[in-house]
């Protein structure tokens, strides 16, 4: 407010070259007459009283630009402040307005960049943020869906409480809201948890206590399981983030940021009453998302129980390439080499016969929409997993056990070709043996006197000569 004063005097100092010389203060030499009557006081600017009326005037026009300026109306009437204030309060109700949008739109902005860190593709989950977990098991080679859903309506859950209509492809189940404790020891609800069950022999959990986990892989869902192997169980866990901002879903870095927010998409009537009905229904495309995500993790564990096993494989047949580079002999029996093939043959059959490992989309979701981008979830999470490297590298790795498997046939073929030869020569000298002793035995009989064989000559030598003389 300083500056104002500063800038009317400046402009009265400007507008001095514009007034008349006649209003300007003339220097005069003291007379009778001014001695008598003192002199009319000039302004504080040295301006004479007239061009001060006009200075004022223009005073008030420029402090009048400048509150205008400022937000602040001026009215020379009565109708014109009533006016002048009618349109103050419609300023404010409209900056108001305004305001609260945009400070809506801020905290929205700001809750989803509380916990997404950088841009582009360095874009990171914030640590400290408060995620929940997502844990997929692979059990069993298969799941018996009908047991299995059996089993579970048993332990009084409610199959496909929203109505996916995608069994027995997957069986969805929810569980209640567990209360857990947090860091500082209080409890707080957790949220109710979403199970999918796969007819592959795994299981994916969203949101779920690790006992019920344990619970529902050790003894609910047991009896459904065909070939378990709880011993060699294996589990891959991803954390995870709803952000009621978001209608779609994405992966960052190890983190699924699952988008909550309702379709913009008006629905019809029937739809509408169909929501009324069901107040769940606006929750389908999350569950579907989720339905996706836990399908790349079940493919993953699925994936990890056959790494295990060639694992195991190669640590069986490690020794078998140091006796081949030292010259020794492969002592192995016949059902080791047969045992070890059939591992082989199991493991390769698993991966790209039996399965969905190496198919690019499910069966699963060949029916559902498009729009939903499901395919794209399951891609984002076998990339983030490394499913395609895996894979490839699985099968090299299967293209070296083959190899020993083939060096251990031929050992065995080799094995069984010299044993033939063996027994072959066995045989062979076996005749040859009873050869020798039956030509021996005649030589012996035919030196003796009195044997068989040397009286029958004798007597026929005798006949020969008989009729020779009576011929």
């Amino acid at each position: 407010m300083a500056a104002k004063p500063v800038r009317l005097h400046q402009t009265i100092r400007n507008l001095n070259i514009l007034a008349p010389t006649s209003c300007l203060r003339q220097p005069t030499l003291p007379s009778s007459s001014s001695r008598l009557s003192p002199a009319r006081p000039a302004s504080k600017y040295g301006y004479c009283r007239p061009l001060n009326a006009y200075f004022s005037w223009q005073a008030r026009s420029l402090k009048q630009q400048d509150n205008n300026q400022n937000g602040i109306e001026t009215a020379t009437s009565p109708a014109q402040a009533a006016a002048a204030k009618k349109s103050s309060k419609r300023k404010a109700a409209r900056t108001q307005a305004t305001t609260s949008l945009r400070r809506v739109a801020v905290e929205a902005q700001r809750s989803h960049d509380d916990f997404i860190k950088g841009t582009g593709k360095r874009r990171f989950v914030d640590p400290d943020a408060d995620t929940k977990e997502v844990t997929a098991y692979c059990v069993a080679e298969q799941y018996n869906i009908p047991i299995a859903r059996r089993q579970l309506v048993r332990e009084r859950y409610e199959i496909d409480p929203f109505n996916t209509g995608l069994y027995p492809q997957v069986i969805h189940v929810q569980t209640p809201n567990y209360l857990a404790r947090d860091e500082d020891g209080l409890e707080k609800a957790q949220g109710p948890g979403d199970i999918f069950v796969f007819p592959s022999g795994t299981v994916a959990m969203w949101n779920v206590p690790e006992r019920v986990q344990h619970d529902m892989v050790n003894r609910i869902l047991l009896p459904a399981a065909e070939n378990p192997h709880l011993d060699a169980l294996e589990a891959e866990d991803l954390d995870y983030l709803e952000d009621p901002s978001r209608d779609s879903s994405q992966i960052i870095g190890e983190t699924i940021i699952l988008g909550t927010k309702p379709s913009d998409s008006t629905p019809t009537d029937s739809e509408s009453s169909a929501s009324t009905d069901n107040p769940r229904t606006n929750d389908m495309d999350a569950i579907l998302a989720k339905i996706a995500f836990s399908s790349g993790l079940a493919r993953s564990t699925k994936l990890a129980v056959l790494e295990n096993l060639l694992d195991s494989y190669f640590v069986s047949t490690r020794h078998i390439p140091t006796l081949l580079s030292r010259g020794q002999r492969l002592n192995f029996t016949r059902s080791f080499i047969l045992r070890k093939t059939g591992e082989l043959l199991s493991i390769r059959a698993q991966l790209n016969l039996y399965s969905e490992l190496t198919d690019s989309l499910p069966d699963l979701f060949w029916d559902s929409p498009s729009s939903l981008g499901l395919s794209a979830y399951y891609d984002e999470v076998g990339r983030a997993l490394d499913v395609g490297v895996r894979i490839k590298v699985l099968n090299e790795r299967m293209d070296y056990a083959s190899e020993i498997a083939s060096v251990l046939r031929e050992r065995l073929s080799e094995k069984h070709s010299t044993g033939l030869e063996w027994l072959i020569i066995f045989l062979i000298s076996v005749e040859v043996g009873f050869e020798l002793w039956r030509i021996g035995r005649e030589r012996r009989e035919a030196a003796e006197v009195d044997s068989t064989e040397a009286l029958l000559r004798r007597w026929l030598l005798a006949q020969e000569e008989k009729r020779l003389r009576e011929g």
